[in-house]
Protein backbone atom coordinates (compact mmCIF):
# COMPACT_ATOMS: atom_id res chain seq x y z
CA UNK A 1 0.00 0.00 0.00
CA UNK A 2 1.46 3.25 -0.80
CA UNK A 3 1.91 6.39 1.72
CA UNK A 4 1.50 9.88 1.81
CA UNK A 5 4.67 11.80 2.02
CA UNK A 6 3.03 14.30 4.34
CA UNK A 7 2.55 10.82 6.51
CA UNK A 8 6.38 9.69 6.22
CA UNK A 9 7.90 13.26 6.69
CA UNK A 10 5.84 13.54 10.11
CA UNK A 11 7.75 10.19 11.45
CA UNK A 12 11.76 12.44 10.71
CA UNK A 13 13.61 13.71 13.91
CA UNK A 14 14.14 17.40 14.05
CA UNK A 15 17.93 16.64 12.84
CA UNK A 16 17.09 14.43 9.83
CA UNK A 17 14.55 17.65 8.74
CA UNK A 18 17.44 20.01 8.92
CA UNK A 19 19.49 17.81 7.20
CA UNK A 20 16.68 17.01 4.48
CA UNK A 21 16.44 20.90 3.88
CA UNK A 22 20.33 21.40 4.18
CA UNK A 23 20.37 19.11 0.77
CA UNK A 24 17.73 20.53 -0.82
CA UNK A 25 19.35 23.60 -0.69
CA UNK A 26 22.44 22.19 -1.67
CA UNK A 27 20.96 20.40 -5.19
CA UNK A 28 18.75 23.33 -6.20
CA UNK A 29 22.59 25.26 -5.97
CA UNK A 30 23.67 23.19 -8.19
CA UNK A 31 23.00 22.44 -12.34
CA UNK A 32 24.86 21.31 -15.69
CA UNK A 33 25.33 23.72 -18.26
CA UNK A 34 22.46 22.19 -19.99
CA UNK A 35 19.89 22.95 -16.79
CA UNK A 36 21.71 26.17 -16.37
CA UNK A 37 20.70 26.81 -20.41
CA UNK A 38 17.12 25.39 -19.68
CA UNK A 39 16.52 27.31 -16.71
CA UNK A 40 17.19 31.08 -18.66
CA UNK A 41 15.29 29.79 -21.11
CA UNK A 42 17.84 29.54 -24.41
CA UNK A 43 17.97 27.43 -26.94
CA UNK A 44 21.04 25.54 -27.89
CA UNK A 45 20.68 27.37 -31.77
CA UNK A 46 20.08 31.19 -29.58
CA UNK A 47 23.50 30.25 -27.75
CA UNK A 48 25.21 28.99 -30.64
CA UNK A 49 24.37 32.50 -32.35
CA UNK A 50 26.29 34.04 -29.21
CA UNK A 51 29.03 32.09 -29.28
CA UNK A 52 28.96 32.25 -32.93
CA UNK A 53 29.43 28.87 -33.08
CA UNK A 54 27.14 26.08 -34.82
CA UNK A 55 23.98 24.10 -32.46
CA UNK A 56 26.05 20.99 -32.65
CA UNK A 57 29.05 22.47 -30.48
CA UNK A 58 26.96 23.77 -28.11
CA UNK A 59 25.31 20.46 -27.32
CA UNK A 60 28.95 18.77 -27.56
CA UNK A 61 29.90 21.57 -24.65
CA UNK A 62 26.77 20.82 -22.62
CA UNK A 63 28.06 17.00 -22.41
CA UNK A 64 31.80 17.55 -22.24
CA UNK A 65 32.95 16.43 -18.39
CA UNK A 66 36.29 18.99 -19.16
CA UNK A 67 37.18 22.00 -20.86
CA UNK A 68 39.07 24.99 -21.04
CA UNK A 69 38.23 27.82 -17.97
CA UNK A 70 37.92 30.30 -21.10
CA UNK A 71 35.43 28.26 -23.10
CA UNK A 72 34.05 27.96 -20.05
CA UNK A 73 33.55 31.37 -18.99
CA UNK A 74 32.78 32.53 -22.59
CA UNK A 75 29.58 29.75 -22.22
CA UNK A 76 28.32 31.67 -18.95
CA UNK A 77 29.08 35.22 -20.19
CA UNK A 78 27.02 34.52 -23.50
CA UNK A 79 24.02 33.56 -21.28
CA UNK A 80 24.79 37.03 -19.65
CA UNK A 81 26.37 35.42 -16.19
CA UNK A 82 29.90 35.30 -14.94
CA UNK A 83 32.10 32.47 -13.93
CA UNK A 84 33.80 32.63 -10.62
CA UNK A 85 36.70 30.07 -9.83
CA UNK A 86 36.87 29.46 -5.93
CA UNK A 87 39.05 27.28 -3.62
CA UNK A 88 36.93 25.59 -0.94
CA UNK A 89 38.59 25.15 2.49
CA UNK A 90 37.64 24.38 6.03
CA UNK A 91 38.74 27.60 7.31
CA UNK A 92 37.06 29.35 4.02
CA UNK A 93 36.87 30.06 0.54
CA UNK A 94 39.37 32.42 -1.83
CA UNK A 95 38.55 33.41 -5.17
CA UNK A 96 41.00 32.22 -7.88
CA UNK A 97 41.82 35.50 -10.34
CA UNK A 98 44.60 34.65 -12.36
CA UNK A 99 42.16 32.91 -14.89
CA UNK A 100 40.37 36.64 -15.34
CA UNK A 101 43.94 37.75 -16.87
CA UNK A 102 43.73 35.15 -19.25
CA UNK A 103 43.29 36.85 -23.09
CA UNK A 104 40.58 35.26 -25.41
CA UNK A 105 42.64 34.11 -28.06
CA UNK A 106 41.25 35.69 -30.82
CA UNK A 107 41.78 38.88 -29.37
CA UNK A 108 45.48 38.21 -29.03
CA UNK A 109 47.12 39.64 -32.23
CA UNK A 110 49.24 37.46 -34.15
CA UNK A 111 53.16 38.30 -34.16
CA UNK A 112 54.68 39.51 -37.59
CA UNK A 113 57.78 37.74 -38.68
Amino acid sequence: MAHKWRDIRGTFSPEQEAEIARRVREAAGVMTLYQLREARSLTQVNLAKVLNINQGAVSKMEKRTDMYVSTLRNFIQAMGGQLQVKAIFPEGEIQIDQFEKVADPQDVPLATV
